[in-house]
């Protein structure tokens, strides 16, 4: 039930107590207090909980069923079943969506040219439900104990040799901390080292979330430009040289797919190590590159302990998990570990389970080979019909990220677009909100949920609402 929802009985009343609570749990159905479908407690719980008599709950449970106001489901439980529309109580605000901006729609199946989610019709369901199942049976056969607040053991082992393979970096399990996605690694770190308030470097454009999370921490954010090397860390030490620590993507830079040439990857370094100063590589793509090998990771070339790389499976696997993880430098380790346990510890084991089988068995580096060749078809087709169609003052870019950026004339209201194209179930990204410098009017197009028997369709449609606004 609604935690907000509360039964109070008073056995000096006149009203019987099977009276009073029909009466609490009617108005909080009537009232919107408990929505449609809400499951209520059984008759022996919430008698336990109030202290009264079985009868009594049962007295109260069988007059709102009269009422059509609940209806007994048998295993699924008694359920509130009222329709009826209804105004909110008094005092309640309405629900806010968080971030509406960039997550318009939470739970929804993901809409055509959507960033963020993988392929749905390529996604091995079964073997991943098998994999589930078992991992949720070992989990509940486990020993009732608090879990070790960096991770499974198992998981941290597989991510460590999957970085080994895959990214070039040489990490222990023990420097290895699982989290709630790339926002809980960043969190983790701004926390661990302090970080609230100091001055950051940031690539201009960036990730609008990591936007987000470090004006939320009071960082003084620096935007550094990006060309076609990557982060330009000669700007970064001219506009602001006492930064504390930097965020970069250097393997695909985000949004522009731009991969951070070698000589700024160790310009970089040096700068972190001269003013002792931490770099945090958002690895968000791991190795899914579409053209060639991707390069190896930041961390791969420190030598000082200055980076902690940080990665998620929801690019990869599903954004459903709410998984990724963060490498530290071993001298930071027990530092991590203790913040961790005290204020974020890894997600349900059950989940860290399945994702360390599915890397263990094999399962992930084939689906990655899979979801390459995909993606990189799915990406041609997008990129070749675009450029077939558009008009004066575009240009389409198809850099190796998982999407194709649309330039536009500066004239264009690239938000506008964007939240027009919703309704048709469009879900193309603005690109001028990833910038805090010079303005730059674009679409970001997913490909990983492209419809090739629609990608005209929907082609035309977007260059519609773009010519509308034109």
């Amino acid at each position: 039930m609604n935690e907000s929802f509360k039964i109070s009985i008073d056995r000096a009343a006149q009203a019987p107590l099977a009276v009073q609570i029909h009466r609490s749990i009617a108005t909080a159905i009537l009232d919107g207090r408990l929505a449609n479908g809400v499951r209520l407690p059984s008759w022996r719980d919430l008698a336990a909980q109030l202290g009264v008599a079985r009868g009594t709950v049962r007295v109260a449970y069988e007059k709102l069923a009269d009422e059509q106001l609940i209806v007994g489901m048998g295993a699924a439980g008694t359920r509130v079943i009222h329709n009826a529309p209804r105004a909110p109580a008094a005092g309640r605000l309405p629900e806010a969506t968080p971030l509406p901006a960039l997550f318009p729609d939470f739970e929804r199946p993901p809409a055509t040219f959507q960033m963020g989610v993988p392929a749905q019709d390529a996604f091995p369901f079964s073997l991943w439900s098998r994999i589930m199942a078992r991992s949720a049976r070992a989990a509940a056969a486990a020993p009732v104990s608090y879990p070790d607040p960096r991770g499974h053991i198992e998981l941290r082992r597989e991510i460590a040799a999957y970085l080994a393979l895959a990214r070039g970096i040489q990490c222990e399990p023990s420097q290895i901390l699982v989290t709630s996605g790339y926002a809980g690694a960043l969190g983790l770190v701004l926390r661990a080292l302090e970080l609230d308030g100091h001055k950051a470097w940031l690539e201009d454009p960036a990730f609008i979330l990591t936007h987000i999370a470090l004006e939320q921490a009071r960082v003084a954010i620096t935007p550094v430009p990006v060309d076609h090397d990557g982060i330009d860390v000669a700007a970064g030490i001219r506009l602001a040289p006492d930064a504390a620590f930097a965020v970069v993507t250097p393997g695909q830079q985000a949004p522009l797919g731009l991969t951070l040439s070698l000589e700024r990857r160790l310009a970089l370094l040096d700068w972190a190590q001269a003013r002792q100063a931490w770099i945090i590589e958002d690895d968000y793509l791991s190795e899914l590159q579409l053209r060639g090998r991707a390069a190896p990771a930041l961390a791969s070339l420190d030598r000082q302990g200055r980076v902690l790389h940080a990665g998620t499976f929801s690019k990869t696997i599903t954004p459903a998990l709410r998984l990724g993880f963060l490498v530290v430098p071993p001298q930071l380790a027990a530092r991590f570990g203790d913040v961790a346990a005290a204020l974020a510890p890894a997600p349900a084991a059950s989940i860290q389970r399945a994702v360390a089988s599915f890397l263990a068995e094999g399962h992930y580096l084939r689906h990655l080979r899979r979801m390459k060749r995909l993606y990189a078809t799915r990406r041609d087709a997008l990129a070749s019909c675009l450029a077939a169609r558009i008009g004066p003052g575009m240009k389409v870019h198809a850099n190796g990220g998982l999407a194709v950026l649309l330039d536009l004339p500066d004239t264009i209201d690239d938000v506008a677009v964007s939240h027009q194209a919703l309704p048709f179930g469009l879900a193309p990204v603005p690109l001028s909100p990833w910038y805090k410098g010079a303005r730059r009017a674009g679409l970001l197009l997913g490909v990983t949920n492209v419809d090739p028997g629609r990608i005209a369709t929907d082609c035309d449609r977007l260059l519609a609402l773009i010519a509308a606004h034109g």
